[in-house]
């Protein structure tokens, strides 16, 4: 498999995304400068977390203008595989690849902890590592991680499959108590309809080495390995 990772100014993760691709591909991904106006040719995308420009205007929205997101865009529309993590989520609703929008947290407050995820859907080659209905613990690190969208496309990405991740107890309930940030039905991470993009507010890459706490977030790099390399 071949990544290349997004670096915008305000990145913060892009080093730790770098890392966890690098431990699961046995190889180095490529950093791509947000000014940069073509990608190499790779499998797989990473837009990261951090604070994109400064978190200026809405979460986002100036990094999904970016020169190179465009490439990413036509990247995605021939199926390239693009994952986006935190901010990167983000980007990727701004630049139109995922649906819905980021908005304020429920609380109005930054929320930095481990949460914990039931993967809802374990056919993808982002989650084929993980089983239907496992409980994992990732952190997460936002202010705008309430995920929001219309009643009908709500609906449609229910029927369709395309929640990947919802955050739940440590047993698995998936209820209000456990919803960090107000996301509609405990979303945590959304799929488009190709299923090729991936966008999630937890932090996979900030749990995947036991040196880190945890490896609950290695199954995820090493599941795209698997169905990419």
């Amino acid at each position: 498999m071949k990544a290349a990772v997004i670096v915008f100014p305000g990145s913060n993760c892009d080093r730790d995304m770098q890392v966890a691709l690098r431990h699961a591909m046995k190889a180095e991904p490529i950093m791509v400068w947000h000014r940069d106006t073509a990608l190499p040719d790779v499998d797989l995308i990473a837009v990261p977390g951090g604070f994109s420009y400064g978190d200026y205007l809405r979460c986002g929205a100036m990094a999904s203008h970016s020169p190179i997101m465009a490439e990413v865009k036509r990247a995605a529309l021939r199926g390239v595989h693009v994952l986006g993590v935190c901010n990167g989520f983000q980007v990727l609703t701004e630049a139109g690849l995922l649906p819905g929008a980021l908005m304020r947290n429920r609380d109005i407050k930054f929320i930095c902890r481990d949460v914990w995820l039931s993967v809802e859907n374990n056919a993808s080659p982002y989650t084929g590592h993980y089983e239907k209905g496992e409980v994992i613990r990732i952190p997460v690190a936002h202010h705008d991680g309430n995920y929001f969208t219309d009643a009908d496309t709500l609906k449609q990405i229910e029927d369709n499959g395309q929640v990947a991740f919802r955050y739940c107890s440590a047993d698995g309930t998936v209820d209000a108590a456990h919803n960090p940030n107000g996301s509609c039905n405990n979303i945590a991470g959304v799929t488009n309809e190709a299923g090729n993009v991936l966008g999630m507010m937890p932090h996979p890459e900030r749990l995947a080495d036991p040196l880190l706490g945890g490896t609950d977030g290695r199954p995820m790099f090493e599941s795209l390995v698997a169905a990419l390399g």
